[in-house]
């Protein structure tokens, strides 16, 4: 586990048991169902308006080549480090990206503000400053450098770790005070002890390769990173509760979050060797500092090395001042090639995400990184123009949807097409929904998307494979696929059409008896009065004496009130 990194963690630590734990979120009431009208025009907004990327705000002090990276890619760029909170919401009105390192706070209010607000870019690995559920209740993506300051966070560690063994800052304080104390700072070999390193990602396993160097043991723990990978690196992965009596040394290098919180406490303290020492560059407040400071006046803990703390900096300085607590007020990424490094990762991240390149470092939106992929974007437009599709003719966005892949090509697709089709579900809502937003959202509307998969696809989609959408609970599912690169429906209710029809902006969907021309012939002169015109056609098979229509259009038609009284239902809809 990364320090500080949620990105791809759904699961954490607990603190008594070691279990995984998911990550909870914010509840609220499902939102009503919404109201059939006749015609309607209805349709999901963009995935995200990627092309629209032109001014960042960097708020915080970066390395001049994150500004240079970002105008040399056609970025207007403002640069104001150190703007108070007055300051900052009215700078952030009209910005489409923002910048940060550690100072500046985005929290619920500055998302508010930020009214063009697409994107949050840390310049670093953890994102504590950024509340990441309300940007992604609004849908602006964050991301951050997870690899930016990982070297340097670690050899900050293995520092502290040494000089915990040689008392190394005090002996040199007391040379400055005109002493001479060689007893007094009597030291020990790192030689044969046991370290462990609690979260095993970039910079917990950079620590441990380091520290074996030493000739020290590594024993582990990570929720995520299995026992076989991490003896790829020589750490040998323990329960918790193996841990605590078997280890010299402890490093910890977790995110902050509720079951990481006071990892190392009164409970884990007793149940260590006596003279433990504890290292801690990750966050403030996985070491309960209470418990700390009583570990080491009572000598269960013989040292501590500190770089956070849980308020920065601390006003109660009797840890600080604890004459066996090592400090350093967060310098975890401060070196300069740290710096420059995040600087240029987060620039260049955002410049690839505004010339629609790819993404990367994404903290609450993997989904969105799919979309960049030219294989992967016409069946995240399917699955959307599925979602909406299905809405229209179920009349309703809450209850249960099912997303069904079928084929081989299809395996892995559900993890980004379930958002795609929660965003058909829920548009034409007055919040945007993206793909960063749509499975919150969902939740809170009342409506819970599940995927299942077969690799067995029916002729002739075979080897590309289909995605059916099912309304549970109701006749209605739809079901299509991607022809070259376009989306078309292949089934509806049950009833299939004889040419798939392309699900392409706008279209007019009506259901009417199989033995009546008179809808057709309505519509055209409709489409005549209106100046539009028809530009394809597609008809389904009869179900109980009735058939689907998909008629693409030029224009969308403002009055459909000719066309009523010769069908069952009509629908406009449009795609994006």
């Amino acid at each position: 586990m990364r320090d500080g990194e949620t990105e791809a963690r759904t699961r954490s630590f607990s603190a008594a048991e070691g279990q995984q734990q998911p990550l909870g979120g914010v509840r609220r009431e499902p939102a009503p169902p919404s109201r059939a009208v006749h015609p309607r025009l209805v349709g999901p907004a963009p995935a995200m308006a990627l092309g629209k990327l032109q001014k960042v705000l960097i708020s915080d002090s970066l390395d001049p080549c994150c500004r240079e990276i970002l105008q040399a890619g056609g970025l207007r760029v403002q640069e104001k480090p150190g703007l108070s909170k007055e300051e900052l919401l009215r700078e952030i009105r009209d910005c489409d990206g923002l910048i940060v390192r550690s100072a500046t706070k985005v929290t619920a209010e500055v998302l508010e503000a930020a009214e063009r607000l697409k994107v949050v870019g840390r310049a670093g690995t953890g994102v504590d400053n950024v509340d990441v559920e309300a940007a992604t209740r609004k849908g602006v993506l964050v991301m951050n450098t997870p690899t930016g300051n990982s070297l340097s966070a670690a050899e900050l560690t293995c520092g502290m770790i040494l000089c915990l063994a040689r008392q190394i800052p005090q002996a040199a304080a007391s040379m400055k005070e005109g002493k001479w104390d060689r007893k007094k700072y009597m030291g020990m070999e790192l030689n044969g002890k046991t370290l462990a390193v609690l979260g095993l990602g970039r910079i917990g396993r950079e620590v441990a390769t380091r520290m074996q160097a030493f000739g020290m043991k590594t024993i582990g723990y990570d929720p995520i990173i299995t026992p076989d990978v991490s003896a790829t690196f020589g750490v040998e992965q323990l329960p918790l509760e193996q841990i605590w009596p078997r280890c010299d040394f402890i490093t910890v290098h977790t995110p902050l979050l509720p079951s990481t919180t006071g990892l190392l406490n009164d409970s884990t303290f007793a149940k260590c060797r006596r003279g433990v020492q504890v290292v801690n560059c990750a966050r403030g407040g996985i070491v309960d500092e209470g418990a700390l400071l009583r570990a080491l006046q009572s000598g269960q803990c013989g040292g501590a090395a500190l770089d956070v703390f849980t308020q920065e900096p601390p006003k109660d300085r009797d840890l600080v001042n604890h004459p066996n607590v090592i400090s350093c007020p967060h310098l975890g990424a401060s070196t300069w090639e740290a710096q420059s490094r995040c600087g240029k990762e987060i620039a260049m991240q955002i410049v690839d995400m505004a010339t629609g390149k790819g993404l990367t470092g994404v903290v609450n939106g993997q989904a969105l990184s799919k979309a960049f992929a030219p294989q992967t974007k016409p069946w995240i437009a399917l699955a959307r123009a599925l979602g909406t599709v299905l809405r229209t003719v179920g009349k309703q966005v809450q209850g249960s949807v099912q997303v069904c892949t079928l084929g081989t090509p299809l395996k892995e697709a559900g993890s980004y097409l379930t958002p795609a089709v929660a965003t058909g579900m829920l548009a034409g809502g007055t919040q945007e929904v993206t793909l960063v937003n749509a499975t919150l959202l969902a939740q809170e509307a009342g409506l819970k998307v599940t995927t299942t998969h077969s690799d067995v696809a029916p002729e002739p989609d075979s080897s590309t494979g289909l995605v059916q959408v099912s309304l549970q609970g109701t006749p209605h599912q739809v079901t299509g696929t991607v022809q070259g690169s376009t989306p078309v429906l292949r089934q509806i209710n049950g009833a299939t059409f004889k040419q798939p029809a392309p699900l392409s902006s706008p279209l007019l969907l009506y259901r009417a008896k199989a033995s009546d021309p008179s809808a057709l012939a309505t519509l055209t002169g409709l489409l005549s009065k209106a100046g539009a015109q028809l530009l394809s056609y597609h008809s389904s098979s009869s179900v109980t004496g009735e058939q689907w229509s998909i008629v693409g259009l030029s224009a969308p038609l403002s009055n459909l009130s000719e066309l009523k009284p010769c069908v069952t239902e009509v629908f406009q809809l449009h795609l994006l």
